[in-house]
C-alpha cells in the first residue's frame, strides 16, 4: 500500500525583478507540510488580471488545497494552524535578541581569558555586554532618526523641552557605548552615560509607573511595538550601573 502524496495548486506572480515574495514564502511551506505542489507561474500583467477574473480575487499568491482555495500566506498560516503575525502587536522579542547577541558577543570576546583569569574576564564580560548592547540599541535609533525622535518625544521629558535632544541621543549613546566597549576615554563615556540613563530612567519611571500610560518604547528605534517598561527602564539601569562603575574604576582608590 502506498500513500499518495498531498497535492496543492499555488498560483503566485514571477515576473522578472518583481517575484512575489509572499508566493515564495507560501510555496516552501506547503513543501515543508509535504505537500507536492504544481508551480503555477503569473509571468505577465495580461495574466495576472486574468487569474483574478477566473478567481475572483484581488491578490496573489494563491493556495489551492483539495480543490479548494485557501488563499494566500496568511490563509495558509491559518489553514495549518499557525498564528497569523499582526504587524502591530507589541512584542519584546526584537530586545530579547539584542541582547541575547550582545550576552554571545561578550561572551565569544571574553571566552579565552576564562581559564587564565575568570575573574577579569567575568567583569570584563559583563562590561562589554552593557556596551555592546549600548552600541546596538544606538544603531537601531540611527537607522530612522525621524521616527525615533517621534516616538522618544512621547515620553522623555528632556525632549519634550528640547526636541534636538532626541536627535543627539542615538549619538550620544552609541558613542559611548563603543569607547565603554573599549574601555577608551572613560572620562567622556562614562558622563554621558550617567547623564542620558539618568535622564531615560526618570521619564520611563514617570510615564509608565506614575502617569500609568501605555506607550511603545522607542529604545529599538522608531516605530516599534515594544513596550514601555520595565525592559526601557531596564536598558537605563544597565547604562546607569556601567557609567558609575567606570567612575569608581576612574577613582583614586579604584574598585574595592
Amino acid at each position: 500500500m502506498t500513500n499518495t502524496p498531498k497535492q496543492a495548486v499555488l498560483y503566485r506572480r514571477v515576473i522578472p525583478n518583481n517575484t512575489c515574495v509572499h508566493g515564495r514564502k507560501a510555496l516552501a511551506l506547503l513543501q515543508r507540510r509535504g505537500y507536492r505542489v504544481e508551480d503555477r507561474h503569473l509571468t505577465s500583467r495580461e495574466a495576472i488580471d486574468a487569474a483574478k477574473l477566473e478567481f475572483d480575487v484581488a491578490t496573489f499568491p494563491q493556495a489551492f488545497i483539495a480543490s479548494e482555495r485557501v488563499g494566500g500566506y496568511t490563509d495558509l498560516l491559518a489553514h495549518f494552524g499557525r498564528p497569523v503575525p499582526d504587524p502591530k502587536a507589541k512584542t519584546y522579542t526584537p530586545v530579547i535578541a539584542l541582547f541575547s547577541v550582545a550576552a554571545l558577543l561578550a561572551v565569544a570576546v571574553n571566552f579565552a581569558g576564562l581559564g587564565e583569569n575568570p575573574g577579569a574576564a567575568l567583569i570584563q564580560m559583563a562590561e562589554q555586554f552593557i556596551a555592546g548592547s549600548m552600541v546596538m540599541l544606538g544603531l537601531l535609533k540611527l537607522r530612522d532618526l525621524e521616527g525615533f525622535a517621534s516616538q522618544f518625544l512621547n515620553y522623555d521629558l528632556l525632549t519634550q523641552r528640547r526636541v534636538r535632544y532626541a536627535y543627539l541621543y542615538p549619538f550620544a549613546e552609541t558613542g559611548a557605548g563603543i569607547l565603554m566597549f573599549a574601555g577608551l576615554l572613560p572620562w567622556l563615556a562614562a558622563p554621558v552615560g550617567l547623564f542620558i540613563s539618568t535622564i531615560g530612567g526618570i521619564s520611563v519611571i514617570k510615564a509608565v509607573y506614575i502617569d500609568k500610560r501605555d506607550l511603545k518604547c522607542a529604545c529599538v528605534g522608531g516605530n516599534s511595538n515594544v513596550p514601555l517598561g520595565a525592559v526601557s527602564l531596564t536598558e537605563n539601569l544597565l547604562m546607569f550601573a556601567m557609567a558609575v562603575w567606570m567612575l569608581i574604576k576612574l577613582s583614586p582608590i579604584g574598585p574595592v
